[in-house]
């Protein structure tokens, strides 16, 4: 078999999916795993290929790997959080999936989803050519209908889902796995404004809710690792705190799941405060 060489994301939001997937590959390897994701690692293997043959690659690879050991507690238990969340939505009714943002996401592949879901990823057109080539070299195949979008969430992405088969009148789960809190406030509301108006009664959207106080110094390193404006930091990013009112009176009808709730089936550390978790929103 020829060995797949496609070019890695080595800067902007992009760059987080390789992230993403280290943290997946270190959870896989558990004897106690949360989720088991062995294409994760090939996503890897790849990425790690590419930084090493950079001229500062190496050093930026080990940064990746370092940021990834930070945030992993948080960010595996997330994975796991939000695979639930799907899993409930289909079982409840919804019939397409929408991944915004969806990076390296392998939940097509690995959460055993019918065949007659409608999976759909949205991400940046230079993920998907990193990604595709990777997933069809090892010939993985999903159990769902899966359809990939490459489209920057600040353009007409409705029209580009639209074309791709989805269908308004459908109950749709709507996944953000933090992709919103790149976007700027006034961007992140015309994506919520634009799935709203996409979303029949039933359809479902997950939105985390962080401490809104909270600025730790390894979100500033993520930021330089993906070379984003620094400037950004200052300016109020995704949905902001009200989130749940703004769902509320758009006709979504809103709980708040903390997060120490939600892990306590995980014999795993919580260092989260109680106004930390999940909203999860329900078109009503």
């Amino acid at each position: 078999m020829v060995e797949t060489r496609p070019e890695v994301p080595m800067a902007g939001v992009a760059m987080t999916a390789i992230g993403v997937a280290v943290v997946r590959v270190l959870e896989s390897d558990r004897p106690d795993r949360l989720y088991d994701d062995p294409l994760a690692q090939v996503f890897v293997d790849a990425a790690k290929r590419g930084f090493v043959e950079t001229e500062d690659g190496g050093e930026r690879w080990a940064k990746l790997e370092a940021l990834a050991d930070v945030f992993y507690e948080g960010r595996t238990l997330s994975v796991r959080l939000v695979d639930d969340q799907v899993t409930e939505a289909v079982e409840q009714g919804c019939r397409q999936v929408v991944v915004l943002g969806a990076g390296l996401d392998t939940r097509a592949f690995r959460l055993g989803l019918p065949p007659d879901i409608r999976f759909f990823e949205l991400d940046l057109p230079e993920l998907f050519a990193f990604k595709e080539p990777i997933l069809t070299s090892v010939q993985a195949v999903p159990t769902c209908d899966r359809r990939v979008v490459g489209i920057d969430l600040r353009a007409d992405w409705a029209e580009a889902l639209r074309v791709n088969g989805f269908r308004p009148d459908l109950p749709t789960h709507w996944v953000d796995e933090g992709v919103l809190g790149y976007l700027s406030r006034a961007e992140a509301l015309r994506v919520a404004e634009t799935l709203t108006e996409l979303s029949t009664p039933g359809s479902r959207f997950g939105v985390v809710r962080f401490a809104a106080d909270e600025r730790p110094a390894q979100y500033s390193d993520l930021r330089r690792l993906v070379r984003a404006d620094p400037e950004g930091e200052r300016e109020l990013r995704g949905l902001g705190p009200d989130a749940q009112q703004w769902l509320e009176a758009h006709d979504w009808h809103t709980t708040f799941r903390s997060w120490a709730d939600l892990i306590a089936p995980f014999d795993r550390p919580n260092e989260n405060s109680t106004d930390v978790g999940f909203i999860v929103a329900v078109r009503t």
